[in-house]
């Protein structure tokens, strides 16, 4: 049977992003859709690339050489941006992801999305708001390949420990709810789940120690899940 899955075009910025997170890159890829293209771009003749060079064939990434020929001009960032434009106009792809923790890309995934094209970012935690909030999803690389059942508690600066990461959540998670329906006692997990990316593209419950939405309301307490015709959810506030 043909795959059926969307087509996705996976842009790295080698500059920006580790070459450990290879492998949980494109697993994470995985889940939305067909790696069709996997470009990485970056001057690999450069000692500070040489750790993509050691996994390039294992991932069958197709390296695009960008050397700097002018110090404070990024060439491999022009060229992700040329091939990215060349690639959307072919009309092939449903999707792309642009894996960078760079601002830069800011405009470019705003343009994609304007075709209606969808868009997934995958970076750092320290990449700009912006950045994230043009990609239709934006996931933290700090959060592939970890443990999702290991419950996460954050530092304060002064060191000491803060609220589980569980209860962070817990805002976004009413305001979802206040935005689909104030009047509403229940909520389909999916429902809750969708608005929750379309409104914070970067939301994801692994950020808060748990492994699916379901388990993130179960930790905070706050949360009735109850399981209604056949395997569907749905969730209650409980004050």
């Amino acid at each position: 049977m043909p795959d059926t899955r969307p087509l996705l075009a996976v842009l790295i910025d080698a500059d920006n992003t580790s070459p450990k997170h290879a492998r949980a890159i494109f697993e994470e890829v995985a889940r939305f859709g067909e790696a069709s293209v996997r470009r990485i771009y970056g001057d690999f003749a450069s000692n500070q690339l040489a750790g993509w060079n050691r996994v390039l064939l294992e991932h069958g990434l197709n390296p695009q050489q960008s050397p700097a020929y002018t110090t404070g001009k990024n060439s491999s960032d022009i060229a992700l941006v040329i091939d990215a434009m060349d690639l959307l106009h072919t009309g092939r792809f449903q999707g792309f992801v642009l894996v960078s923790s760079d601002s830069d890309f800011t405009s470019l995934a705003a343009r994609i999305r304007e075709q209606g094209t969808d868009v997934y970012g995958i970076g750092q935690k320290k990449t700009p708001d912006a950045f994230r909030r043009a990609c239709k999803r934006f996931i933290f690389v700090e959060n592939l390949g970890a443990t999702p059942e290991v419950e996460v508690k954050p530092t304060s600066a002064a060191g000491e420990p803060s609220k589980d990461a569980a209860y962070d959540a817990i805002p976004l998670v009413l305001a979802a709810m206040e935005s689909i329906d104030p009047d509403s006692d229940w909520y389909t997990l999916g429902q809750l789940g969708q608005y929750l990316v379309s409104a914070t593209p970067d939301f994801d419950p692994r950020t808060y120690g748990s492994a699916k939405l379901s388990d993130l309301l179960r930790k905070t307490g706050r949360f009735e899940i109850k399981q209604r015709g056949g395997n569907h959810l749905e969730v209650r506030r409980l004050d």
